[in-house]
């Protein structure tokens, strides 16, 4: 259900929001009633239905289902077998998501209609943010936005992340030119494969034409930072490329060197002077305003696990909005921000009717039911289900989506809140992911995996005559890149032989070579993930750290070690104790999956 408009006409653009969620209920159910009608006599659905297309059967026969249930039917795609065992509509490639199976990349179906879809979304984040912020078509947006690699399948379709199956499509690169596609970043940089010339080239782009930049971003609040960070490291190389009109060397892509060369055009040492002025001084404190002074604010996705750079982006705003337009995901586009100038900690989303099928599952702010769930209570808790418009206030719920490429009440594993409604259709804030304890970038670890990582590289303390007592971690991001640090108590068995500073730095090492293919691929390409940290703490220390969650209001009896801490007063216990720190010495191995 795509509803056709110009996303330059406010007026217009406007009354189709205030369609969409005053009708909320009503355009859900002719969704699922459409998806039902294209894709009931496909093997998975027709197993449960039987070719009855009927809403209340569906609800009552299909099954609530997490990615294992359904990666098989995704699986026998990939493998070469017809896309009617899922979707009657033709898969035309699979999504990989940053959530992992088995150590590697879910893999999810999409079709080409669904690019219609996508750039229906996109379209209708213009009108929104032209309610809040004037004169948008005067300039040029500074997004630095980059592909990552893809999956080959033998079936022969392409397996790759959501954005880059976006920016590498019809629908972005023959996009039609309005205030919101004009970006600083020619096409063949952001499509440029190495991710280090791709982010040299789009901020070279991006200071050339500083006086035209309105708005700064990227998705994601690590990208954007990541980017400041290569400017802060290599701003006078940058400034001599544009002292003498002249790219570096090491930029061999030839279509993103080429691309450059247009913008760059001539030499401009009065440019190249006044950026060396700004970033020679002390602090960058406020960078962004004293480099791009016309900035009306930062664009990136600061909810979630994103959330933690904030503080990052106030240093380097110097007070510019920060705003979050949209939530979506591999599985589908969810909803955008209706009220983008709040404040980060006040983002909510409003799920758009017409994009999937939404259904939720009640949990407590523990998020205990979601993790029944996880330990296989299906069948009990799945009539507890709800629709999007039967949400309440102030309730947290497990997301659950039914979409037009295949995926039939699936767990998204996101954990949402309602934090109120527009006109009929609920607005959501998320909480976290089901399940994830530690998340730098696109990374998401979870408990288990943690464990199962740190039980690996425990092994290598024994030979050595000692023994991990207890451990726990965090995601460090207060400089860039993040990392993860982990707090190890490691006891001696004979007598107090402090560890040895190699078999540490092997087990930093051992950790990191345990943990998924997205981990690794942030830390060997990407570089958007630091070396693993651990540090060792003083024997006593974890029951300190006991000792100030029971004070803070955990009961003594029911109290276990948090295997990742999110508050800072809980990390200082520990940093009190801290006698050694260790890092690993090298990226673990990563290689594209083929």
């Amino acid at each position: 259900m795509l509803f056709y408009f110009d996303p330059n006409d406010q007026q217009e653009s406007m009354k189709l929001i205030e369609n969409l969620t005053e009708n909320a209920g009503k355009i859900q159910q002719q969704v699922l009633k459409d998806i039902l009608n294209r894709n009931s006599d496909t093997e998975y659905l027709h197993g449960f239905l039987h070719g009855v297309r009927d809403v209340h059967q569906f609800k009552k026969s299909v099954p609530v289902v997490d990615y294992e249930q359904i990666k098989p039917y995704i699986d026998r795609i990939a493998n070469g077998e017809p896309s009617n065992i899922i979707s009657s509509e033709p898969i035309t490639e699979l999504l990989t998501s940053s959530g992992t199976s088995g150590g590697k990349p879910k893999i999810m179906p999409t079709t080409a209609k669904e690019l219609d879809r996508k750039t229906f979304f996109y379209n209708l984040l213009i009108p929104v943010m032209n309610q809040y912020v004037e004169g948008l078509d005067e300039g040029k947006a500074m997004y630095l936005l980059f592909v990552k690699p893809e999956i080959s399948t033998p079936s022969g379709l392409m397996a790759r992340p959501v954005l880059t199956s976006y920016y590498k499509s019809d629908h972005f690169r023959h996009r039609p030119l309005n205030k919101f596609n004009i970006y600083t970043s020619p096409d063949d940089t952001i499509l440029c494969p190495d991710s280090k010339q791709s982010m040299h080239c789009q901020l070279l782009c991006g200071l050339v034409q500083r006086k035209e930049v309105l708005r700064v971003g990227a998705i994601f609040a690590s990208a954007f930072l990541r980017a400041i960070k290569y400017f802060e490291d290599h701003w006078l190389e940058l400034c001599t490329n544009i002292r003498t009109g002249q790219v570096s060397k090491w930029i061999t892509d030839d279509r993103c060197r080429s691309a450059v060369l247009k913008v760059l055009n001539k030499p401009d040492s009065e440019l190249a002077s006044l950026i060396e002025m700004e970033c020679s001084k002390d602090s960058w404190e406020g960078i962004i305003k004293k480099i791009w002074p016309r900035t009306k604010y930062i664009d990136v996705i600061v909810t979630g696990s994103m959330a933690q750079y904030i503080p990052l982006l106030e240093f380097y705003g110097g007070g510019l909005p920060l705003i979050s337009t949209m939530y979506g995901s591999s599985e589908c586009y969810f909803g955008i921000n209706l009220e983008p100038l709040c404040s980060p900690s006040e983002v909510s989303y409003t799920l758009l009717p017409n994009m999937a099928y939404f259904e939720f599952l009640p949990v407590d702010h523990d998020y205990e039911e979601a993790q029944a769930l996880s330990n296989g209570s299906l069948s009990s808790l799945q009539n507890r289900v709800v629709d999007l418009v039967d949400v309440q206030l102030g309730h947290c719920y497990e997301l659950i989506v039914t979409t037009f490429t295949g995926l039939y009440r699936y767990r998204v594993g996101d954990i949402l809140m309602v934090t109120g409604f527009n006109n009929a259709a609920p607005q959501f804030q998320f909480m976290q992911r089901r399940n994830v304890v530690l998340s730098i970038d696109t990374d998401k670890t979870s408990e288990e995996d943690l464990l199962k990582a740190v039980t690996q590289a425990k092994l290598l303390l024994q030979p050595h005559g000692h023994i991990l007592t207890e451990y726990t971690s965090y995601a460090e991001t207060s400089s860039l890149p993040g990392h993860y640090v982990l707090f190890w108590e490691v006891k001696a068995k004979g007598g107090n032989e402090p560890v040895n500073k190699e078999v540490m730095e092997a087990c930093c090492m051992a950790v990191e070579a345990r943990l998924d293919s997205v981990y690794r691929r942030c830390r060997s390409r990407d570089g958007s993930i630091g070396p693993l940290e651990i540090r060792v703490v003083k024997c006593g220390a974890f029951d300190e750290l006991m000792d100030f969650c029971v004070a803070s209001g955990s009961s003594v009896n029911q109290y276990k070690t948090p295997r990742c801490i999110k508050t800072l007063p809980a990390i200082q216990v520990l940093e009190r104790m801290v006698v050694g720190r260790f890092f690993s010495r090298e990226a673990p191995f990563w290689e594209p999956q083929r």
